[in-house]
């Protein structure tokens, strides 16, 4: 059994990111920039595909490496991880001892800012719609064949560079969950993830609200506006400046253009 890690970048101008993130599996790196190019090599012994394409859109970078990918246990990542020494041991003893897993949350340091650094995944065991909505891309392991035959991949126009600003993530796992993928969660630290300044965010305004709202109507249809009502109301000390109500009044455009768009 053996890890791939498949990293969705941007501008890179060499292959120092390698070493950067502490690579050392093989992997596929794909590298939005203003140039096409494939390459091939070594590194520390591992095979690395570098991809570079002139494009954007996260979705699509992801796809564009799980489409090549080629062993066992794939791991997604973006490009300000920095993996533990023993990530491929921790990723590989938890399929092996959990044969019943499909797709595997594994657990990251964080922190964000000049906060404390503090643990991803806080408990461990199979995670259902409401816990999937809870975790990035970089943590997400899954078994490269359970993939393939339930012909699931990221949605293309959310996430940083697409049409709709986040959310790629988390429709992801739910379109895992409604194709009967098992997803388990795993304590085990497998990397670093030291926030810096957001890519996509910046700030609370009308496009955010309108985005989230599409994402709520792509995530449940029958219970997208209660979702959002819930979410502007658990949230209002958080959107008090942009004024919560407003805020459900921008996802419920954002649901009715989803609802015309996809019926």
């Amino acid at each position: 059994m053996a890890v791939q890690v498949l990293v969705a970048t941007m501008n890179q101008k060499d292959c120092s990111l390698l070493d950067k993130m502490n690579i050392q599996t093989d992997a596929i790196v794909c590298n939005q920039c203003e140039r096409n190019e494939f390459l091939d090599f070594a590194h520390n012994g591992r095979k690395i595909r570098w991809l570079s394409f002139n494009e954007k859109g996260v979705g699509l970078n992801r796809n564009n490496a799980l489409m090549r990918a080629t062993e066992d246990i794939v791991l997604f990542a973006d490009d300000d991880v920095v993996y533990c020494d023993n990530y491929e041991t921790v990723i590989t003893e938890y399929y092996k001892a959990h044969p019943e897993a499909d797709i595997v949350i594994f657990n990251f340091k964080m922190r964000r800012g000049d906060a404390e650094f503090y643990e991803r995944v806080t408990k461990e065991g199979r995670v259902g719609k409401k816990g999937a909505m809870k975790y990035g891309t970089y943590c997400i392991s899954a078994r490269r064949e359970k993939l393939r035959f339930a012909n699931v991949f990221f949605h293309q126009d959310f996430g940083g560079g697409a049409k709709y600003s986040c959310g790629e993530d988390s429709l992801f796992l739910q379109d895992c969950l409604r194709k009967k993928l098992k997803i388990y969660s795993c304590k085990g630290i497998i990397g670093v993830l030291d926030h810096g300044p957001s890519t996509w965010f910046s700030g609370y305004s009308d496009k955010f609200f309108f985005d989230k709202g599409v994402l709520f109507y792509l995530l449940n249809k029958s219970m997208c506006s209660a979702i959002a009502m819930y979410h502007c109301i658990k949230h209002r000390k958080k959107y008090s400046e942009y004024g919560w109500r407003k805020a459900l009044s921008q996802m419920k455009k954002g649901i009715k253009h989803a609802k015309g768009k996809i019926g």
